[in-house]
């Protein structure tokens, strides 16, 4: 155990029953649904792997060499697939691992080595293991660089959903309070809308997982960042989107940096 985290740790019970009264959220209805036949960009050309490829690459490019990092299910495991050369990272694992490697080719899984969410990993050189409690012991104690996770929504505040759908049952939000709270920097790693339905809201309709803690939010269409107090900034922007088109697509209010600069690949 690492004696200087021991203080930062917290009964998981406590953390299970403060949410358990939101487990009944049974369905969820925006009214803002948007016209997707008036944006017509470049961006719209592009399949919804391509869209995924977009983000995580961009997403990859805020990352540091030695960085330890913990990604969310989903698209936010792509990221390490875009690393630039030389940018080395560790990644850690909620349920008890730093080092996780790539995903293991079909047939040479092991099913000791699996991930937070349950998925196949391998490892590096240099990995450790160790138990559940010193693991959110390194998160809440402040020792994970960055976070990228999804959003189902987020708002102008900073306000993350991310742990519930609408009308499904939710076991829990696993660490992603845990992470938002306590991770240096936070990105989110996301499409702009859903079904047509804007995901970045003036705000949140669903169930928070935190509040105020997002600093970074990347689409498709833009790389937005969270400044405290002062709400959403655009600072760059996909080739072939314009300003109009990414605001129609989004309910919260956005400002735009005096030097908006294409959006990095």
């Amino acid at each position: 155990m690492m004696p200087d985290l021991v203080p930062t740790l917290m009964p998981m019970t406590s953390l299970r029953l403060s949410h358990k009264r939101w487990y009944g959220v049974r369905s969820y209805k925006t009214e803002n649904k948007i016209n997707t036949n008036t944006i017509k960009t470049k961006i719209m050309a592009l399949d919804k792997q391509q869209v995924r490829e977009v983000i995580a690459k961009r997403v990859a490019l805020e990352l540091k060499d030695g960085d330890v990092v913990n990604l969310g299910i989903g698209l936010p495991t792509m990221v390490p697939s875009f690393l630039p050369q030389g940018v080395h990272v560790m990644l850690q694992s909620e349920n008890g691992m730093i080092g996780l490697g790539a995903t293991p080719e079909a047939g040479q899984e092991d099913p000791d080595w699996i991930n937070a969410g349950g998925g196949a990993i391998t490892t590096v050189p240099g990995a450790a293991t160790f138990d559940s409690a010193t693991s959110f012991g390194i998160i809440r104690g402040g020792h994970v660089d960055v976070s990228v996770l999804g959003a189902l929504e987020v708002d102008e505040e900073g306000d993350l959903a991310n742990w519930i759908i609408p009308g499904k049952r939710a076991p829990g939000m696993g660490g992603a309070m845990d992470l938002l709270v306590g991770t240096k920097k936070v990105i989110l790693a996301m499409e702009h809308t859903a079904k047509g339905n804007p995901k970045i809201l003036k705000k949140c309709r669903l169930p928070l997982t935190a509040k105020g803690q997002v600093d970074m939010i990347v689409t498709e269409m833009c790389v937005i960042e969270v400044r405290k107090g002062k709400g959403l900034w655009v600072t760059e922007i996909y080739d072939g989107v314009s300003r109009e088109e990414i605001q129609a697509a989004t309910e919260a209010e956005l400002h735009f940096d005096e030097n908006v600069q294409p959006m990095k690949q």
